[in-house]
């Protein structure tokens, strides 16, 4: 029925048909693998003649835009066009763009055989009112977000075919961003970093080589650096439930001299959260100068957070989501909670959070600095070279009630016949690092068959962790901000890669792609827990790809490609594993598949997808010698589906975007570890063949825009996120349940004769008020029985958030 009723609007609808050729304004020659855009929805690129046809195009479209990199971008009026079946169209060269040549080396196009999807900085602007990153690409195939707050502010996170953030590689500007020794993603060190953005690519699977941690699920490409020719200035404010406060500042220079641009942001962000206490205090700033000559350009970046966060990491036992008296006075007998702890968990409802310390808080601070420079070196051939440093400092802090001192290596402490071995403790766990490095890439275009890349990156990491005692009520002889455990982190890391595209006729095409990566990490010194560590391993890396596209008809094309990635484990996996088992590297053979099209106002794509794991890191319920959880490589596992995207113009007024992933995701013959207290030993449970953690078999996301106006569009946000497993057993008692929410969003803009430009916009979120939890956790032990500890992450019922830009 779907299929039928798009196929008859997909007729309905007045269509045009244009051809013609792209070629170079110098030399008259022809620009194979331009790309020409007809709206949101239509586009084609140019073969290697520099000929194209787009055919099918709804009369609501106005413009063509035709864009290859290293060349000005033209915009052409379709009513302009006389002979809409012979044209020729010229592209200028220009040294303003050399920030998209700088990124294209690691990205892809329609010529890798990946599945990707980009997202332009206007449709991360539609939805910028303050929430983290994460929740801006909450609407893009295989994601799901979540947010420790309930509200999107603060700590977030973002999961891709059902891969956490460890293990999705994220770069800013071609420079790699995450956290060296958690492999993690920190978005919360990054406030309103959507406001400088200006593309984001997002790769699924292994996706192309690029610099930084290993891509196990997909990658994130931010791209920030964007050539403004005129001065602008725009100043934006949002507000919204939970007391959220956003106020943005944004301005530039245009080209000053023909050659200088200068870019400024300043942004503060303010939040309660909805959960109690997890509260938000966010600034940052961006600072970019850029330089265009005849052949070199040259751009600094500058851009820092500073984020106060009140911890709520650890989330809600499922029996006070659930509002279970009785289990939750269980638990409180269970765990030997406190009167005022369980008077908290008692009586604070749905957004319980353990922690009532007026300071347990998170403060970090993080600087970058980006030197990006590119010189062409011939006609074909150019030469990117980037520097690069990060510096970041912080601690969070915890009050630990009735904590052992000799945990904190202070000694007990006697009071007449009294001898005092626990007190009352007020710690900080610190993070002092430094992370810096090069990037740097041969790309050369013949632009007729070949495109070569060659390139690589160099960093090195080198971090101190640190625990200090800032206050306590039974000190003894210790002293103020007593460092009691001390471990330095060093990491390095050094890739090169080798990248191929060769056009074999107008309709097929190959890429090749080959990257070396070697990993060095040491850590050495006392851990939280008082263990030593002296941990020195390497390792040694080839991650090869390869791909054919073919464009079946003008309207078409099909892919095929096949990858390995290896991945390195992390610091925690190390410092945490149990002696005798020391964790090894993982392995994924990824292959992809798909086909994309369109059909008069219908575009399509459907990617198969299959990741065959060896040795995956996974949680198993083992513990270590002073109890923390433990991963442990699983020697078998796979995940495996189908992503579907359809985008739809019904008129003038509608437009329906839609995508979803239908997967099945394993872990062959997996062992269950539960600690037996009354043995003293583990229990293991086999389980078969079981569904990997936090990995559901449908993801579905729909976007339905009406414009009654040009400069009013409303649209209608939905997703469905299918049930998850917060352990990898496959049990029916730790599920974190399916969800189906709906937002509302409004945006309007208006073009008043004195400024640029005003947009007002409205963001109902979660509009039915459905009561779900996004994450969680749980863990197991026996002791007389088998208690089975779950933990949830509850979201924020309905909520709004409103805002205006006014641009100068």
């Amino acid at each position: 029925m779907l299929s039928f009723f798009i196929m008859s609007a997909s007729l309905t609808f007045a269509q045009k048909n244009f051809s013609g050729r792209i070629i170079d304004a110098e030399d008259q020659k022809p620009l194979p693998g331009a790309t020409i855009r007809a709206g949101d929805h239509r586009g084609t690129t140019s073969n290697q003649q520099g000929q194209f046809k787009i055919s099918g195009i709804p009369s609501g479209v106005q413009f063509l835009q035709i864009s290859y990199v290293g060349f000005e971008t033209r915009k052409i009026d379709l009513e302009t066009i006389d002979n809409p079946e012979d044209l020729t169209i010229t592209l200028k060269k220009s040294t303003f763009q050399a920030d998209e040549v700088i990124v294209s080396a690691t990205r892809v196009t329609d010529k890798n055989a990946m599945a990707y999807s980009n997202v332009s900085a206007q449709e991360i602007g539609k939805q910028n009112l303050g929430q983290d990153l994460p929740a801006l690409l909450n609407f893009t195939p295989s994601i799901i977000t979540t947010s420790d707050a309930g509200n999107g502010v603060g700590y977030s996170g973002i999961r891709i075919r059902g891969t956490d953030a460890t293990r999705i590689n994220v770069t800013v500007n071609g420079i790699p961003y995450n956290d060296a020794e958690s492999q993690g993603v920190f978005w919360v060190n990054m406030p309103d970093f959507a406001s400088s953005v200006s593309s984001i690519q997002i790769q699924r699977g292994v996706g192309t080589s690029t610099n930084g941690a290993a891509a196990f699920g997909a990658t994130v490409n931010v791209n920030t650096n964007e050539f403004r020719s005129e001065p602008y200035a725009e100043i934006s404010s949002s507000a919204g439930s939970f007391n959220t406060f956003k106020n943005t500042v944004k301005a530039g220079t245009g080209l000053l001299n023909d050659r200088f641009t200068v870019d400024a942001r300043l942004s503060k962000i303010t939040s309660d959260g909805y959960i109690d206490r997890a509260s938000s205090d966010l600034q940052s700033y961006y600072l970019s100068g850029g330089y265009f000559g005849k052949k070199s350009f040259a751009r600094l970046n500058i851009f820092s957070g500073n984020e106060q966060t009140y911890q709520s990491w650890d989330g809600a036992p499922e029996a006070r989501v659930k509002n279970d008296r009785e289990g939750m006075l269980a638990f409180i007998e269970r765990n030997g909670l406190s009167e005022s702890q369980a008077d908290n968990l008692l009586n604070a409802g749905r957004t319980y959070n353990s922690y009532t310390y007026d300071n347990e808080t998170d403060n970090y601070k993080q600087d970058h600095y980006q030197l990006i420079t590119s010189h062409t070196l011939h006609n074909n051939l150019s030469l990117n070279v980037n520097g690069f440093l990060v510096r970041g400092k912080g601690y969070y802090e915890q009050f630990r009630p009735d904590d052992n001192l000799s945990r904190y290596n202070i000694a007990p402490v006697v009071i007449g016949d009294e001898t005092i071995t626990r007190s009352d403790v007020i710690r900080r766990r610190w993070l002092d690092n430094y992370f810096y490095g090069t990037t740097f890439s041969l790309d050369y275009n013949s632009y007729k068959k070949l495109t070569a890349n060659l390139g690589g990156g160099w960093n090195q990491y080198d971090g101190d962790h640190f625990g200090q005692v800032i206050w306590a009520r039974h000190s003894g002889n210790s002293n103020i901000r007593h460092r009691y455990y001390d471990n330095k982190g060093f990491k390095e890391d050094l890739n090169f890669y080798a990248k191929v595209y060769y056009q074999f006729t107008d309709r097929l095409n190959a890429f090749a792609d080959i990257q070396y990566r070697g990993v060095s990490h040491k850590i050495n010194g006392n851990d939280n827990a008082g263990l030593n560590h002296q941990i020195n391993k390497k390792f040694n890396f080839i991650n090869p790809k390869a791909g054919l596209t073919w464009k079946a008809s003008e309207n078409s094309l099909v892919y095929a490609s096949y990858s390995i990635g290896n991945r390195e484990p992390n610091r925690d996996d190390f410092t945490e594993a149990i002696a005798q088992i020391q964790p090894k590297s993982e392995n994924l053979q990824n292959v992809e598949a798909g086909v994309k099209g369109n059909i008069g106002n219908w575009v399509f794509s459907a990617n198969y997808y299959y990741m065959h794991y060896k040795n995956q890191l996974v949680m198993t319920g083992q513990l270590n010698d002073v109890g923390n959880a433990i991963r442990m490589n699983a020697p078998q596992s796979y995940r495996t589906g189908i992503e579907l995207e359809t985008a739809l113009l019904l008129g003038k007024k509608w437009r329906w975007n839609a995508n979803a992933t239908f997967s099945s995701n394993k872990i062959k013959n997996f062992t269950e570890y539960v600690f037996d207290y009354d043995l003293n030993d583990y229990q293991q449970f086999h389980h078969g063949n079981t569904n990997i953690s936090f990995s559901p078999s449908v993801i579905a996301s729909s976007q339905l825009s009406y414009s009654p106006t040009k400069n009013l569009e409303i649209t209608w946000l939905a997703k469905h996120v299918g049930k998850q497993y917060l352990d990898n057993t496959s049990s029916d008692d730790r599920v974190l349940g399916a969800y189906f929410t709906n937002d509302l969003r409004a945006k309007w803009d208006l073009n008043p004769s004195w400024i640029k430009g005003v947009s007002l916009t409205l963001l109902v979120n979660n509009i039915f008020n459905e009561m779900y939890s996004s994450n969680g956790y749980t863990y197991g032990y026996i002791a007389g029985s088998h208690i089975q500890e779950n933990f949830y992450y509850p979201q924020a019922g309905r909520n709004f958030m409103a805002g205006v830009s006014i641009r100068f």
